[in-house]
């Protein structure tokens, strides 16, 4: 059976990403910490952030940027779809934006895209340029009756408190063309849930749930995923399906603790 990796680190020595953020870049921060650890472990990191982009100049893209030295692009798309008089959701016009993007993007050479909050869906152009990773603050491997995850959009935490969940789980996936929806690459250990859950209190609860889950899922397995993707580790079968170190993985890499 022949495997492909989603990157071969035979061929290139490190891994360029592109860190994409809207807001305020906790999980990127986590990504460049993670990077210079493991410089220090090994003398050169298998990956590397080169250039941070942000849709919008209210994010701390540009404070990011200072402190760890890297470059930063920061392009308004509502600016772009105001001047055109289109709204943001317009695809085609969010296909414009992203073209545009690409000709600054391009000239770092990244072969991954880390969506670390950005809070943009992407159209074809930024899925067709990249291998993008997106974390998501759910179990995608929970499904609903039709077959997809039943936690997917906006609210995940809250809605899976209310679906009376006992844990809640972080998910690495790849970038597809719907939303939450591409192969998974890693789940995070469980974050159990032990408040009592009322109604008046759900909100104050899923936020703090949703902060939890940051510390115990996101930034663990958000870094954990570009290390192995720049190791190697991870490839894939012509049809697509996912393995890691050679054995397949429909649900990912599992962490239980």
């Amino acid at each position: 059976m022949s495997l492909i990796r989603l990157y071969n680190a035979a061929e290139v020595s490190q891994l360029r990403v592109a860190g994409l953020m809207s807001g305020s870049g906790t999980n990127l921060r986590k990504i460049i910490e993670h990077e210079q650890r493991l410089k220090e472990q090994r003398g050169l990191s298998p990956y590397h952030v080169s250039v941070i982009f942000s849709d919008t100049p209210k994010s701390k893209a540009g404070e990011i940027g200072a402190d760890f030295g890297i470059p930063v692009f920061i392009y308004d798309l509502d600016s772009f779809c105001k001047k055109r008089g289109k709204p943001s959701k317009d695809m085609d016009t969010r296909k414009e934006y992203e073209r545009e993007c690409m000709r600054v993007l391009n000239e770092f050479e990244c072969a991954v895209a880390a969506y670390a909050g950005y809070m943009r869906k992407a159209t074809s152009v930024f899925v067709n340029s990249f291998l993008g990773v997106n974390i998501h603050p759910a179990d995608l491997t929970i499904k609903s009756p039709d077959g997809k995850p039943r936690y997917r959009g906006d609210h995940v935490v809250k809605d899976a408190i209310q679906a009376g969940e006992k844990v809640i789980r972080s998910t690495t996936h790849l970038v597809a063309d719907k939303v939450d929806c591409g192969s998974i690459l890693m789940v995070s250990a469980p974050l159990p849930i032990n408040y009592p859950i009322s109604d008046s209190m759900l909100d104050k609860i899923a936020g703090h749930y949703q902060d939890a889950l940051k510390e115990r899922g996101d930034w663990i397995i958000f870094p954990r995923t570009l290390e192995y993707i720049a190791d190697g580790r991870y490839a894939r079968d012509k049809k697509g399906i996912l393995y890691f170190d050679g054995e397949k993985i429909p649900n990912g890499v599992r962490l239980e603790n």
